[in-house]
């Protein structure tokens, strides 16, 4: 918990800040508040589609929940953004767990 309190004071300072706003999420994940975090991730990737690292994030969140078909788009836009920035890694691993989850 003390962790998300520095990350939410460092983002009042800092309200863009996609990394902050990334790492509060993973940390709302780690306390078991999947809202939280998925708010955090959809508000972000709202305001920087090109975050490439959050849609992961996300979709695995949303698959947790049984929200498979959101899982899917997510997943589906990750890959695309992922594909325009030149981000092969990102790609990559977006595509192992979508098609982990659609077969």
């Amino acid at each position: 918990m003390e962790r998300i309190v520095k990350l939410k004071d460092f983002l009042a300072g800092s309200p863009g800040d996609n990394f902050l706003q990334h790492a509060l999420a993973l940390e709302y994940i780690k306390a078991g508040d999947d809202a939280e975090a998925r708010k955090l991730f959809e508000s972000l990737l709202e305001r920087d589609e090109n975050y490439v690292g959050s849609y992961y994030h996300l979709a695995k969140l949303l698959e947790r929940n049984n929200e498979k078909d959101e899982a899917i788009k997510w997943y589906e836009k990750g890959m695309l953004k992922a594909k325009e920035c030149g981000d092969h890694h990102a790609y990559n691993e977006l595509l192992a767990a979508y098609e982990d989850l659609v077969e």
